[in-house]
């Protein structure tokens, strides 16, 4: 069985950088913009690509392929007993928020669990969801790439050497990206749909 899956927190050296980055970002808000109720982190070499990696029907996927559309990237996997599915079902409520602006709204599930996410696994957990929604997987070497240049951690927990023995450890947050392509924002796990959809809503209507 499965047990609660903990939430994981950033290195100090990566909280330290994302603090000051917020701090910034948030003084040149309050002067030239909108505030955001995430972490604004533009501009900044905190993370956020790049990423290809494979969709569930096989096809090669890059954020090039979702240009014009506001895209969050969140990495964890199909049997994840709380984090996952709460984040994905906070999501739909997100775009059910952004009304007729909704279908510009791309939610990207990138699994960290390759060896028993398959694409046929990926499909349906998606569907259950929001058929729009994308799954993305890779070899364990390429996911552990595209980690790396999102700065993700994740790691197994339990007896790795059994299938369905193991629970895997990974950060409990999301990557947001702009119209262009852009890493803009950071949401940690627990924001809530309408603080994600007022600043995802801010994206979509600010100037390509």
């Amino acid at each position: 069985m499965t047990g609660p899956a903990r939430l994981i927190e950033f290195p100090r050296p990566f909280l330290i950088v994302l603090a000051a980055v917020v701090l910034v970002a948030l003084s040149a808000c309050s002067r030239e913009g909108p505030s955001f109720k995430t972490s604004d982190v533009t501009g900044s070499a905190i993370g956020g690509g790049p990423l290809a990696l494979t969709d569930s029907t096989g096809k090669a996927r890059t954020l090039a392929d979702f240009r014009g559309k506001a895209v969050v990237v969140f990495f964890g996997y199909t049997q994840c007993p709380d984090v996952c599915p709460t984040t994905m079902a906070e999501l739909t409520q997100v775009k059910k928020l952004l009304g007729a602006e909704g279908d510009r709204l791309q939610a990207i599930f990138v699994s960290v669990d390759p060896e028993r996410d398959t694409p046929q696994i990926l499909k349906a957990y998606m569907q259950s969801f929001d058929p729009a929604f994308v799954a993305l997987r890779g070899t364990p070497e390429q996911v552990s790439a595209v980690a790396k240049e999102f700065k993700v951690f994740y790691a197994k927990v339990g007896d790795k050497a059994a299938s369905a023995a193991y629970t895997v450890d990974h950060t409990a947050g999301a990557y947001i990206f702009d119209t262009q392509g852009r890493v803009r924002l950071f949401t940690r796990y627990g924001t809530g749909a309408p603080a994600l959809a007022a600043d995802i809503k801010r994206l979509l209507q600010q100037p390509a």
